[in-house]
Formats: C-alpha cells, sequence, structure tokens
C-alpha cells in the first residue's frame, strides 16, 4: 500500500509544480519585462537573460502619476472594503442566524445585475449631486460589489457556529448584538479577514467604474495604467513597469494573510 502509493505521491508533486509553473509564468513574464527596454520586450528572443535597467521605474516615479493613483486606489479599496464588512458581517450574522434567506437572495441580486447596465443612471445621478470626480462615488460604486461578495462569503460562517455559545451568552445577560459582537465575530474572524481581503482585491483591480467615475485627481491606478497605452504606440516599459508596482501590494497581501484565507475558505465549506 505505502509502496503503490510512492509513485501516486510523486507523480501528484510533478503535478502540482507543473501547473504552479504554468500559472506563474505571466507574472514572471510581468516582472521580468518590468525591467527591460521597450525593446527587449517586444522582442520574443530576448528571455531571461539580459541586462536589467530601473529607467522604466525611474520615469513613472518622476511622473509621480502612477504613485498619486496607487494612493488613489489604497484610499478606496480601505474605506470601501471597511465600510462594506461593517454593513455585510452583521448582515450575514442577522441572515445566517435567523435563516432570512429571501433577504440574502436580494442582496445577492446585485451581483447577478451587469454593473455596466447601472453606468448611465449612476452617472446621471451622480452627477446631479455634484459627486462625478470625488472619492465618495468610487467608494460607494465599489460598495456595490463589495457588500454582496462579504455577506455571502460570512453566511455559511454563521451558520456553522453553534448556536448554544451564543445561547450561552444570552444567558449571562448579553443582548443578541452582545453575542454577536463578543462571541460569533471573533469566532469567525478566519472568514472575515478572508472577506475583506478577497473585497479589497475586488476593488483593487476595479477597472469600470474607475474610468467612468473618477477625475485626474482622484483616478486609481487601473485607470493609470491604461494610459501607458494610446493610438499611436504603448510604452511596454512604463506598463510593465506601473503594472509591477500595482501587483506587488496584492501579492504582499495574499502571503501575509495566507493563513487565514485557507481557514476562511475551509472553515465555512463543512456542515455539522
Amino acid at each position: 500500500m505505502a509502496a503503490g502509493g510512492r509513485p501516486r505521491e510523486t507523480l501528484r508533486g510533478i503535478a502540482i509544480t507543473l501547473v504552479t509553473l504554468f500559472f506563474s509564468l505571466p507574472i514572471v513574464w510581468l516582472f521580468t519585462a518590468a525591467f527591460k527596454t521597450n525593446i527587449e520586450v517586444t522582442d520574443p528572443s530576448v528571455g531571461l537573460f539580459f541586462e536589467p535597467t530601473l529607467a522604466n521605474f525611474r520615469a513613472i516615479f518622476d511622473d509621480g502619476e502612477i504613485l498619486k493613483s496607487l494612493v488613489n486606489s489604497l484610499i478606496v479599496g480601505v474605506v470601501s472594503t471597511a465600510l462594506s464588512a461593517i454593513i455585510a458581517v452583521p448582515g450575514a450574522w442577522a441572515v445566517g442566524r435567523f435563516r432570512m434567506r429571501r433577504t440574502g437572495s436580494l442582496v445577492l441580486s446585485a451581483r447577478i445585475v451587469p454593473a455596466i447596465s447601472l453606468l448611465v443612471p449612476w452617472y446621471y445621478l451622480f452627477a446631479q449631486a455634484g459627486l462625478v470626480g470625488s472619492y465618495t462615488v468610487l467608494i460607494l460604486s465599489h460598495m456595490f460589489v463589495s457588500v454582496p461578495l462579504i455577506l455571502w462569503i460570512m453566511i455559511s460562517f454563521f451558520e456553522d457556529l453553534p448556536i448554544e455559545l451564543e445561547e450561552a451568552g444570552r444567558i449571562d445577560g448579553l443582548s443578541a448584538f452582545g453575542a454577536f459582537w463578543r462571541i460569533a465575530l471573533p469566532l469567525a474572524a478566519p472568514g472575515t479577514a478572508t472577506a475583506c481581503l478577497l473585497a479589497f482585491v475586488s476593488s483593487w483591480n476595479n477597472f469600470m467604474f474607475a474610468l467612468i467615475f473618477s477625475n485626474e485627481d482622484t483616478k486609481t491606478a487601473p485607470v493609470a495604467l491604461f494610459n501607458f497605452i494610446s493610438y499611436a504606440s504603448t510604452d511596454w516599459g512604463g506598463l510593465m513597469a506601473a503594472a509591477t508596482l500595482m501587483t506587488l501590494p496584492v501579492v504582499l497581501a495574499a502571503i501575509l494573510g495566507q493563513k487565514y484565507i485557507v481557514t476562511g475558505l475551509t472553515a465555512g465549506a463543512t456542515k455539522g
């Protein structure tokens, strides 16, 4: 049994390695291209062996536009995720604990409706309110995606928590919200971290809302990356350097929060 299991484990290890390498190639190409010239980026004969240059990074740092857009992305991502969590986590607890599935399905409908179909009425309403080009409109539009995402991730976590723990807290004098705040929320911390990280990544990468609702002062990193592409030519070196700077925060967040992501994604996956 053990002898037969070794070849299987070896084959599985090889398969995992090959799949990992395959999906890592675009990231490796992105990072290496950031240190190439425009000619080297578009030259297929130039692989991993070339003379690195920091000219692309110096150019975008001297311009300052990409750094400003990264700060804007950070502001919009953090604020929209925090506000979404404040709304969605208690909402998920209520839906999961009191079996309010119809309410949850109503919120989920926000994910079903194509966001592009809402851009025209949203733009009209926000323009009438004088909010187009502000952080407010970007945060609100990103919350339209983040709130349903966090809510539906968190529902299963609260459904899996033993209700006896909250009932014991109620016996000790806690209110329903007190039982949620002191008992359910700390136990669901891995799920909350996972949901918030996924919501932040979704906000960080959002392009469509930022393209329509932002201006020169509030445009986010995806819109700034788009500016490297013009009708006549594309600054591939600058684009790759800016994309690297945009990718690094998400990669670092995923690495640092890996333990919570794995725990969070598996904790709500089983019943009983």
